[in-house]
């Protein structure tokens, strides 16, 4: 809370109330009485009883009122100090594969039950920024178009599923599709994060294609390779309709999610294990920092009414005693 007064210049009449103060008691002192008797001695011990400063009362009541007068016709105030935040947002898209590869339990409990948590976590994370969401396979769909409603890309994100698709890996689809979303953005800043476990094979797009497409319309792409280096368990399932686990190879085409990303002066990132997927989210959080402006004011409010209030009050009672109790004899 901030106290000021707006215009502090009056309160320099305040210094006018000692003035009067020392005026009126100057003035009472050399008052004499015009009433004649031969022994005075008596009336001046029977002035000086207790209810002798009474009759200075009126006279204390109108400084004070005064005084409250000036302070009112400075214009107290009050303030209350807050600030603007002016974000300047950056517009995100989240590429998600969803191929039957996803399922290869290298990260905890499997590639892309890793993917969607950390991704919904790096989500909710940015709640100045709009964020939306495409996933691919065999073919690439929009799941969530650009939004600041962050739960909803989250509940998008915890519904995805291995089989939402036609199998395959169609990454220069899902980031040309990607690229599409952003393509109608104002953002000082776009970017796409794309992941997958395998290499493209699938689609009419490549993803060298799809990265210029980026690149020519300011897209930034960061691209994450899952999947640990070797072999890795994936369950599959056998003819009579059970689950089985093979092993296969690891197959990241990390030359190419290198290359596409550089083409746009993003990175490439490999995930092998879940700790290490969780720290490339942090890296391109801390990469892609959105601008924020904070703009500090105060309100004030006035409080004059509360001065000029109590002066008033202090005049009529004043005028009240000077009616009543301490009226003056003609």
């Amino acid at each position: 809370m901030i106290f000021r007064f707006d215009d502090p210049w009056l309160l320099l009449l305040l210094g006018a109330v000692p003035l009067l103060a020392w005026w009126y008691v100057g003035r009472a002192r050399d008052r004499r009485g015009a009433l004649l008797h031969p022994n005075v001695e008596g009336l001046r011990r029977a002035g000086r009883g207790e209810g002798l400063w009474v009759r200075h009362l009126p006279a204390a009541l109108r400084g004070l009122a005064l005084a409250c007068i000036i302070v009112a016709l400075a214009r107290p105030q009050t303030g209350v100090t807050g600030e603007n935040v002016v974000a300047e947002g950056i517009d995100i898209i989240l590429a998600l594969d969803v191929s039957s590869s996803m399922l290869a339990e290298d990260l905890t409990p499997n590639r892309l039950e890793a993917a969607k948590a950390v991704a919904t976590e790096f989500a909710e994370g940015r709640s100045n920024d709009r964020i939306g969401l495409v996933i691919f396979a065999g073919k690439a769909f929009t799941q969530a178009p650009l939004t600041l409603d962050h739960s909803v890309v989250g509940s998008l994100l915890g519904e995805l599923e291995v089989g939402m698709i036609e199998d395959g890996t169609a990454i220069g689809m899902g980031l040309a599709t990607a690229v599409k979303r952003l393509q109608v953005s104002e953002a000082a800043s776009k970017v796409v994060v794309l992941l997958t476990d395998g290499r493209n094979n699938r689609g009419e797009i490549d993803p060298i294609t799809a990265a210029h497409a980026a690149q020519a319309l300011g897209v930034r792409v960061y691209t994450v390779g899952a999947g640990s280096r070797g072999m890795a368990r994936v369950p599959v399932a056998d003819r009579f309709g059970g689950r089985r686990y093979v092993t296969t190879q690891v197959d990241v085409d990390e030359p190419a999610l290198r290359a596409t990303a550089e083409a746009t002066g993003g990175r490439y990132y490999r995930a092998t294990d879940r700790e290490s997927l969780e720290a490339i989210y942090r890296e391109i959080d801390e990469l892609e920092t959105t601008e924020i402006q904070v703009e500090n004011f105060t309100r004030y409010g006035e409080r004059f009414a509360l001065p000029l209030l109590a002066g008033l009050a202090l005049l009529l009672v004043e005028v009240v005693l000077a009616r009543t109790r301490l009226r003056t004899l003609p």
